[in-house]
């Protein structure tokens, strides 16, 4: 992917904001719903398929977006420098913080969902350095890590099991001692979202950040890119469990009897409970290996890559996808206030045929909230109390 010098006047904004990248937002938060509340996709059929997409895709995105939020809080389409870049480094420290914290508060309602905030937390943390790298430079990292980090990551979960010393760092940690968690083991080797495996997808989404979206020329290679991506992830997988000798009978065998057939693509094939190299060449969605994140960083550039077509080239997809670009342009709001209602709905283990109209309930009034929200106010409630935590940020010099 390639940027170019200059940004045309012609950008898709809505009272400041990049329509695309909040309808983007809408669809990740909406997918991330379904998760959590939606039907199992074994329901099967048309619906089923989405279900099943939506699962770890809708997260990825979200990550991914995370990054091109990134770049716009330190400086777009120029990196922020001097007493300016010092202060927008500062609003992203606290704003990580915040995250961190409410990702931890959030877990403490004991629901089914794992909450990705305080993993997008620290994530904040670890690109941050990064914020002034050009998309190319950015591109190259976010490879590289996609490469190297899931083997990283596989090494020390395999170490955990069979040693004692994440116990002991557990002991050590002020984190754990807080929260009553893994604290920093969970986030970076044990949990759902571990930040090793989960960097390459906030560093891509800071790389097309840094790209000229005006152009239709740059979207559709951010597109192309995408569609390459996605079929060499899953692809390659699909062929390294068809090729590997036993490597689907592995694959089984650590999951319990998981269907392996799908582990190229599906979350159907469950979670290792036991460890084997084998399921490195898995590409389902949550299994933190190199084809899947590269499967999915493929699939959220090409949603990336639509809305923003599609919302730049027609006033009517702008007026539809208002309900969806509202839930986006408050998305911290948005995914906390599911959260929290899952706790107090009690809505965390439903039957198939109650969970679709749960979901479809979600689904429309967030929509009707925010759009009543956004049509009265800049910023959603918690986007404000983010905004005055991070004010501090000013006194740097």
């Amino acid at each position: 992917m390639s940027g170019t010098g200059n940004y045309s006047s012609r950008l898709t904004f809505s009272a400041g904001r990049l329509v695309g990248l909040d309808v983007a937002r809408g669809l990740a938060i909406f997918g991330m719903f379904a998760v959590h509340v939606g039907p199992e996709p074994t329901m099967g059929g048309a619906q089923g398929w989405l279900l099943e997409v939506a699962r770890g895709r809708s997260a990825t995105l979200f990550a991914l977006l995370a990054g091109f939020s990134l770049v716009i809080l330190t400086g777009r389409p120029e990196p922020k420098t001097g007493r300016s870049g010092r202060q927008a480094m500062g609003r992203v420290a606290i704003r990580s913080a915040v995250l961190i914290g409410l990702g931890f508060a959030l877990t403490a309602l004991d629901t089914p969902v794992d909450v990705i905030l305080a993993a997008y937390g620290l994530l904040f943390v670890f690109a941050l350095p990064l914020y002034r790298l050009q998309a190319g430079v950015l591109a190259v990292i976010a490879a590289a890590t996609a490469l190297v980090m899931p083997p990283v990551l596989y090494l020390l979960q395999v170490a955990i099991e069979g040693g004692d010393w994440s116990d002991a760092v557990i002991a050590r940690d002020p984190l754990a001692w807080v929260t009553g968690s893994d604290g920093f083991v969970e986030l970076f080797v044990t949990g759902e979202y571990p930040v090793l495996t989960w960097l390459p997808f906030i560093v891509t989404g800071m790389a097309v950040a840094r790209l000229d979206l005006t152009s239709q020329r740059v979207l559709g290679k951010v597109a192309v890119t995408g569609g390459a991506l996605a079929v060499l992830g899953y692809g390659g997988s699909w062929l390294a469990l068809h090729l590997v000798p036993g490597a689907q009978s592995a694959v089984a065998a650590a999951t319990d009897g998981g269907s392996a057939a799908s582990a190229w693509w599906s979350d159907s094939v469950g979670d290792p409970t036991e460890f084997t190299p084998y399921w490195l060449l898995v590409a389902a969605p949550h299994s933190q290996t190199t084809c899947s994140i590269v499967g999915n960083t493929g699939v959220a550039l090409v949603v990336l890559a639509l809305c923003f077509t599609a919302t730049d080239r027609s006033a009517l997809v702008r007026r539809l996808t208002a309900p969806l670009a509202a839930v986006g342009s408050i998305a911290l709001t948005a995914y906390v206030g599911h959260i929290v209602a899952i706790w107090a709905l009690g809505v965390d283990d439903l039957p198939d045929s109650a969970a679709l109209p749960v979901l479809l309930g979600f689904i429309v009034v967030t929509m009707l909230l925010a759009l009543a929200w956004t049509q009265r106010f800049r910023r959603g409630p918690l986007e404000f109390l983010m905004h005055a935590a991070t004010a501090p940020a000013r006194l740097i010099t």
